[in-house]
């Protein structure tokens, strides 16, 4: 039987969890994903954990930090007076906003922590520093 290999097109079923067990994202109820196995659309362990699959077959793989979003940076963490946000925008915590750098580079940051005089912003991917687990199934090459 065919095995995905490196420069294949391949469509998935997925689900993803935390290590307490959460789920943070599914295709359940929606279209498989389709993705070219080693294009760097996705994170590494995901790619690689379909390499060798064959349609049909399913598997459930752990993903270290390192394969997936990388790990929690702490230098990432910017805590800034709430003067230096434009009062129009949100703050609420859970907000997402963007900081353009000097370099006019715009900087994705979510708002984790509100006060009366200041305002912080994580400029970490959402699930940087965690090991994920995600049940696999094959659905096809194309």
């Amino acid at each position: 039987m065919t095995q995905a290999k490196q420069g294949d097109t391949v469509t998935v079923h997925y689900i993803g969890k935390l290590e307490d067990g959460t789920i943070f994202d599914s295709s359940d109820g929606r279209e498989p994903l389709q993705f070219d196995i080693g294009s760097g659309n996705l994170i590494p362990g995901f790619e690689q954990a379909v390499v060798g699959m064959s349609p049909g077959e399913s598997k459930t793989t752990k993903i270290p930090a390192d394969e997936a979003y990388g790990p929690y940076y702490e230098e990432r963490v910017l805590v800034v007076d709430r003067e230096q946000i434009p009062p129009e925008l949100p703050v609420d915590v859970g907000a997402e906003l963007q900081i353009q750098q000097q370099e006019g580079l715009s900087i994705p940051v979510i708002v984790t922590e509100v006060t009366d005089s200041t305002i912080t912003l994580d400029a970490n991917h959402p699930l940087a520093g965690e090991d994920l687990t995600f049940e696999i199934q094959l659905v096809a090459i194309t």
